[in-house]
């Protein structure tokens, strides 16, 4: 019969200097110190039972299914927030911005809406008549923001970010 140790797997060899009861591998003793050897049937080491996987195989499974939903769920997730802040936007109020080529205010605006994605018409006032009495008729200077029914004079991050909030990206 041959004579492999339970715990490390080491095949003894006729060599080997170490008594019977303890391995010369990994020096685990098959016996309790007495000074007999033990019986008979912890002298010969025998292969250990060969093991199903255990937990090994559910961790191995579980990574692999973690690094899966890392790979391939995130677009199905990505896909759903596009469609969910499509939906979202649809209901954005409608943004037009009263303004001037030149202007730096009006810059900063179109600025502030596009780095958020608010969506907004310009009417510029030195290009268009029907823009130029339009925005006469809500007050002077520009920029001039109209917010679904509110109305902002000049540029004014806070109040826009106020009316806008649920519909800024960042």
């Amino acid at each position: 019969m041959s004579q492999i140790c339970p715990h490390c797997g080491y095949a003894r060899k006729t060599s080997d200097s170490t008594p019977d009861w303890q391995c010369p591998s990994c020096e685990k003793a098959y016996a309790k110190a007495g000074g007999s050897l033990p019986p008979e049937n912890l002298r010969t080491y025998t292969a250990a039972p060969e093991r199903s996987g255990g937990a090994g195989k559910w961790l191995v499974l579980l990574l692999v299914l973690g690094i899966a939903f890392w790979f391939g769920g995130r677009p199905l997730l990505e896909k759903r927030s596009t469609q969910a802040m499509a939906a979202h936007a649809a209901n954005q109020p409608e943004v037009i911005l009263y303004a001037t080529e030149w202007c730096g205010y009006c810059k900063m605006t179109r600025e502030l809406f596009e780095a958020n994605g608010i969506r907004y018409t310009e009417r510029d006032i030195e290009k268009s008549s029907t823009a130029l009495s339009e925005h006469d008729k809500l007050g002077q200077g520009v920029p001039i923001i109209v917010v679904g029914k509110e109305v902002v004079h000049g540029y004014n991050e806070g109040s826009l970010r106020q009316l806008l909030g649920p519909w800024l990206k960042g």
